[in-house]
C-alpha cells in the first residue's frame, strides 16, 4: 500500500507513516549529520547578575536575568528559535532600563542563535550592535574580546577566513593584556582554524605547537581539561589524528581526576570519532558504550548510541546492531522536543533502513520522521524540518511515488534554500533530479543536477571541514553527483549525436569532480584554480577525458582547434567488467608476464580510450601530445602502455597526466640554468629495502646539471631537507627514496632517513622559501615510490603531491621499479631535458623510448610506470 500523500503544509499524521508500501525496498541516504562530535563554539555570554535563581519556564518571567538563563536551557537543548523569542524579550527590558552592557551580552548570545539558524544577516547585525556598545565602554574588555570571539566564529562559518582570523587576532591581543592565560590559548585554536581555511598550513602548525607548549604550564582545571579538548579537536578536523588522540587522551584523564562528567562525555565522543577516523572500529564503539554507560541526560547517550549503531552496521555486526537498534528505538521516543532530537530521527531511520529492513522497520521509519518534521515545525526550526522532508521525500522517491517525492523534495529544497542552508540544499537538488529522471524528465533533471553542482561548489571548504566530523562518504554522498549528471549530459536524444552544449558541460564537471575528489583527499577545500582552455596551454595537444559510469565508459576529448572542437566516444561495459580488464592488464604489466600478454590486454584498453577512429581525427590536428584526466582505477595505470597493434602510445604521442586544467600553470620551463635538488635512501632503513643504486642515479645527475652535494641517506632528513631548500632557489627538487601514492592521505608519503614525510610536511618543505622573490619549483621528480596494493584509487595520492607541493610538473612511477632501470632511465631523462628547446614532457618520452630500446630493458615493467603530472611544457 502507497503512502498517503503529505500537503506541503505538512499536517503530518502517524496514519500515512503506517502505509508504507511493505513490498518496496527504502533506500539509504547518508546523513550528513552521522557523528557530530563535539564542537568546539564561542560560549553563551551570562547576564552580569550573579548566580540567577533556578527558575520554571512555566512562569510568567519578568526578570531580564532569568530569561536569559531560560535562554541558555533553550539553546542548549536546541531550541534556537525559542532562545532567540525569550533574549529578546530579556534585550527589551534592557534597553528600556539603560543597562547597556548586558544589552551586549544579550545581543551576543542572540548572535549565536541565529548562527545555528543560518541567519546570517541578524546574526552579523547582533555582533555589531554588540561591538558598538563595548566600544563605548573601554573598561570592558574581556567582555569586548569574547564578543569578537563570537564575531570570528560567525566570519569564519560564512568563509571569510581573512576576517576571523583579524578578529580572533584582536581578541587574542585583548587576552593577552587582561593576563587571561586559558582564553588565549581558545583564541589561538580559533585562529589555527581560521590559518588553515587560508591555506596557511606551516602557520597554522607552528601555532598548534605554541598551543600544547602553553597548556602544559597552566593547572589542572576544567578550564585546562575543556582547552585539551578544543586542541584535539581542532587536531582531528586538520586530518591529525595522532595528535588529537594524545591531547583527548589527556583531556580525559584530567576531566576523570576532577570527576568532570560534561567534559569525560564530550571527551570520550571525540576519542570514538577520532578511532573511527583511524578506522579502528573496535576502539571507537568502545568508546561510544563507554560514553551510554555515563550517568548523564538521555540525548548525549542516544548520540553516541547512534554513532555506535552505525558502526556495527559498517563492520556487519547485524545481531548487536539490530538490538541497539530496538534499544535507541525505545528510548528515542522520550527525547524532548529540540534540534537535536529531529537530527537523531533522522540519523536513526537512516541507519535503521540499512538492516535490511522489514515492512515494520520502514513503517517505523516513516512515523519516526513524521514525528521529526512535526518536532522541527514546533519549535520554527528550518534547518531540521528541511531533513525531516527531505528525508521523507526519499521513502517516496524509493517507492516510486514521484509525484509526491517531487512535491515534498522541492518544499525541503525552499526551506533550505531559503535559510542560506547550502549544506542541506544540493542533497534535495540531487534527490530532485533523480525523481525528475525517473520521470523521464531529462531536461529538468539536467538543471535539477547541475544546481547541485554548482551549490556543491560554493560549500566547499564547509563540506570537506565537516568530513572529520561526521560519518561522511565522498563516494556515497558527494561524487554521484557528478557522475549521474555526466550520464545525463552525455544521453544522446534519439537519433542525434550529443550536442556540443552537453559535451562541454560535461568536460566542466569532469573537472569539477577532479578537484572535488581532491579536497576530499586532503580534507580541505586547499586548492583554486580557474578555467583554462587547451588552445591557451598548448596547440598540439589535445586533453582525454575518460569517465567510467555503470554501464559505460565515456570518452570527451578537447582540441585545441578555434572551434575548441570536443570529440565523444562512448563503449558500453559494465563497471565491473571494465574495472576486470583494467585489473589484468596491471597484472601483466609485472615482470614475469610475457610482453605479447601485456599488449593483448593493453590493445582492449587502447580500443576503449583512443581507437583507430580517434587517432585518425587527433592526426588531422597535427596533435603532438596527448593530456589525460584519468579517472578511478585508470589513475593506477600508465597511458604509455596503451597498444594500438603496431606501437605503443608512448612511440608516437608526447603524455601528461593533469588534475584538470584548471589546476595547471600554463608556462613552459625557463631554459635558464637548471639548479637541482637531490637527496635519497640507498641504505636500508625504517624496514624498508637498501636502493643500491640510489648513488649512482644522483652522480649520473650531477654529471649533466647543476647541484650541491647530495643529501644521502643519513644526511636525508627532514630538517636537513628544509635547510637546504630554504636557503637554495632550487627549480627542480629530485628525491630519490621509497615512497608510497594511496587513497588515504595518511598513507602518501616519501621516506627519508629516519621517518616517513607525508603529503602536507612534504608541500610545507618544499613551499619554504627565504627569498625575497619567489622562485617556484619547476619540477619534483619521485623515483622508486608505489601505489599501494590494493588501493584501486592509489594515484589520487599521487595527483594529491603533484599539486600539493607547490612544483609546477611532478615525475614519478607508478610501481617500485628495479633500481638499475631506473637509474638509466633518470641519467638519460635529465641529459634530454638539458637540450635547449626540450619540454619536460619531450624528455619523458625520449628517456622512455631509449629504456624501452634496451634489450634488458624492453618489457613495460622497466619503462612505462613513469608518469608526469601537471605542466607537460
Amino acid at each position: 500500500m502507497f503512502l498517503r500523500k503529505i500537503t506541503l503544509q505538512l499536517k503530518i499524521s502517524q496514519i500515512f507513516a503506517n502505509r508504507i508500501l511493505a513490498n518496496k525496498s527504502i533506500g539509504t541516504y547518508l546523513l550528513l549529520l552521522l557523528i557530530t562530535g563535539w564542537n568546539a563554539q564561542p560560549s553563551l555570554a551570562i547576564s552580569s547578575n550573579q548566580n540567577p535563581p533556578e527558575i520554571s519556564t512555566d512562569k510568567v518571567i519578568s526578570q531580564p536575568s532569568n530569561l536569559i538563563q531560560i535562554g541558555q536551557q533553550q539553546y542548549q537543548t536546541g531550541q534556537y528559535a525559542k532562545a532567540i523569542a525569550t533574549w529578546q524579550q530579556a534585550l527589551d527590558i534592557y534597553t528600556k532600563q539603560g543597562d547597556r552592557l548586558n544589552q551586549s551580552v544579550t545581543l551576543d548570545n542572540l548572535a549565536l542563535a541565529y548562527q545555528q539558524l543560518g541567519n546570517w544577516k541578524e546574526a552579523n547585525q547582533a555582533i555589531a550592535n554588540s561591538l558598538e556598545i563595548l566600544q563605548s565602554s573601554p573598561k570592558e574588555l574581556s567582555l569586548l574580546a569574547h564578543t569578537l570571539n563570537i564575531q570570528g566564529n560567525i566570519q569564519l562559518a560564512q568563509g571569510n577566513a581573512q576576517e576571523a582570523l583579524t578578529t580572533w587576532k584582536k581578541a587574542t591581543e585583548i587576552y593577552e593584556q587582561l593576563g587571561d592565560k586559558d582564553s588565549i590559548i581558545r583564541s589561538k585554536i580559533n585562529q589555527s582554524q581560521a590559518l588553515r581555511a587560508l591555506g596557511l598550513y606551516p602557520q597554522a602548525k607552528e601555532n598548534i605547537k605554541q598551543i600544547q607548549a602553553d597548556l602544559e604550564n597552566l593547572p589542572d582545571t576544567a578550564l585546562k581539561a575543556s582547552s585539551l579538548l578544543n586542541l584535539g579537536e581542532s587536531l582531528r578536523l586538520s586530518g591529525d589524528f595522532q595528535g588529537a588522540e594524545d591531547q583527548l587522551n589527556k583531556s580525559l584523564a584530567l576531566a576523570k581526576k576532577l570527576d568532570n562528567t560534561p567534559i569525560i562525555a564530550d571527551a570520550l565522543l571525540s576519542l570514538g570519532n577520532t578511532a573511527y577516523n583511524l578506522k579502528d572500529i573496535p576502539k571507537a564503539i568502545a568508546y561510544y558504550q563507554q560514553l551510554a554507560n555515563l550517568n548523564i541526560s538521555a540525548t548525549p547517550k542516544i548520540q553516541a548510541q547512534l554513532n555506535q549503531l552505525q558502526l556495527q552496521i559498517e563492520s556487519k555486526q547485524t545481531d548487536s546492531a539490530r538490538q541497539l537498534a530496538t534499544d535507541i528505538q525505545t528510548q528515542i521516543q522520550n527525547l524532548p522536543t529540540s534540534r537535536t532530537s529531529v537530527y537523531a530521527r533522522v540519523n536513526f531511520t537512516q541507519s535503521l533502513l540499512k538492516l535490511n529492513p522489514t515492512s515494520r522497520d520502514r513503517e517505523a521509519a516513516a512515523q519516526i520522521l513524521a514525528t521529526a518534521a512535526q518536532q522541527a515545525k514546533e519549535i520554527n526550526d528550518p534547518r531540521a524540518e528541511s531533513y525531516a522532508i527531505g528525508y521523507m521525500g526519499a521513502l517516496y522517491e524509493q517507492n516510486q511515488q514521484l509525484a509526491e517525492a517531487k512535491s515534498l523534495t522541492e518544499r525541503a529544497l525552499v526551506l533550505a534554500q531559503t535559510h542560506n542552508a547550502s549544506d542541506i540544499a544540493y542533497r534535495w537538488q540531487w534527490q530532485l533530479g533523480r525523481v525528475l529522471k525517473s520521470k523521464g524528465e531529462n531536461k529538468q533533471a539536467i538543471a535539477a543536477y547541475s544546481e547541485a553542482v554548482n551549490t556543491l561548489a560554493s560549500i566547499r571548504g564547509d563540506l570537506v571541514s565537516s568530513s572529520s566530523d561526521v560519518q561522511f562518504s565522498f563516494r556515497e554522498s558527494v561524487e554521484p553527483v557528478y557522475r549521474q549528471l555526466v550520464a545525463l549530459l552525455l544521453t544522446p536524444e534519439q537519433g542525434k549525436e550529443v550536442s556540443q552544449a552537453n559535451l562541454t558541460e560535461a568536460r566542466k564537471v569532469i573537472e569539477s569532480l577532479q578537484l572535488a575528489e581532491l579536497d576530499n583527499f586532503f580534507k580541505e577545500a586547499c586548492l583554486t584554480g580557474k578555467s583554462t582552455q587547451i588552445d591557451e596551454v598548448d596547440r598540439q595537444a589535445a586533453v582525454v577525458y575518460p569517465i567510467i559510469l555503470p554501464d559505460s565508459i565515456e570518452v570527451v576529448i578537447s582540441l585545441p582547434d578555434k572551434d575548441r572542437t570536443l570529440l565523444h566516444k562512448t563503449t558500453r561495459i559494465s563497471q565491473s567488467d571494465l574495472e576486470s580488464l583494467l585489473s589484468k592488464l596491471r597484472q601483466k604489466l609485472s615482470r614475469t608476464a610475457l610482453e605479447s600478454d601485456t599488449k593483448i590486454s593493453s590493445k582492449k584498453i587502447y580500443d576503449l580510450l583512443i581507437s583507430k577512429d580517434i587517432e585518425a581525427k587527433l592526426k588531422e590536428k597535427d596533435i603532438k601530445t596527448l593530456a589525460f584526466v584519468l579517472d578511478g582505477s585508470l589513475r593506477n595505470l600508465p597511458m604509455a602502455v596503451l597498444y594500438d597493434g603496431q606501437h605503443y602510445l608512448i612511440e608516437k604521442y608526447n603524455l601528461a597526466l593533469t588534475p584538470g586544467l584548471q589546476l595547471l600553470d600554463p608556462r613552459p620551463l625557463k631554459r635558464q640554468k637548471l639548479e637541482v635538488f637531490t637527496g635519497g635512501v640507498s641504505k636500508k632503513t625504517q624496514n624498508f629495502n637498501a636502493l643500491p643504486n640510489v648513488e649512482r642515479e644522483l652522480q649520473q645527475i650531477a654529471l649533466v646539471v647543476s647541484n650541491q652535494p647530495p643529501l644521502l641517506n643519513e644526511e636525508f632528513t627532514s630538517q636537513a631537507i628544509h635547510n637546504q631548500i630554504s636557503k637554495i632557489p632550487y627549480r627542480v627538487v629530485h628525491l630519490a627514496t621509497h615512497g608510497q601514492f594511496s587513497s588515504d592521505i595518511d598513507d602518501t608519503y616519501v621516506l627519508t632517513w629516519n621517518n616517513r614525510l607525508n603529503v602536507k610536511q612534504l608541500g610545507e618543505i618544499l613551499q619554504t622559501r627565504d627569498q625575497d622573490i619567489r622562485i617556484p619549483i619547476e619540477l619534483l621528480v619521485l623515483s622508486a615510490c608505489k601505489t599501494a596494493k590494493g588501493d584501486n584509487r592509489a594515484a589520487l595520492g599521487l595527483a594529491g603531491i603533484a599539486v600539493r607541493s607547490g612544483a609546477r610538473s611532478t615525475i614519478a612511477s607508478l610501481w617500485s621499479v628495479e633500481d638499475r632501470a631506473t637509474a638509466t632511465f633518470m641519467e638519460n631523462f635529465y641529459k634530454e631535458l638539458a637540450k635547449s628547446g626540450t619540454t619536460k614532457a619531450d624528455a619523458l618520452r625520449n628517456a622512455q623510448i631509449s629504456l624501452l630500446k634496451k634489450p634488458a630493458f624492453t618489457h613495460p615493467f622497466y619503462w612505462s610506470p613513469f608518469v608526469l603530472i601537471g605542466n607537460w611544457l
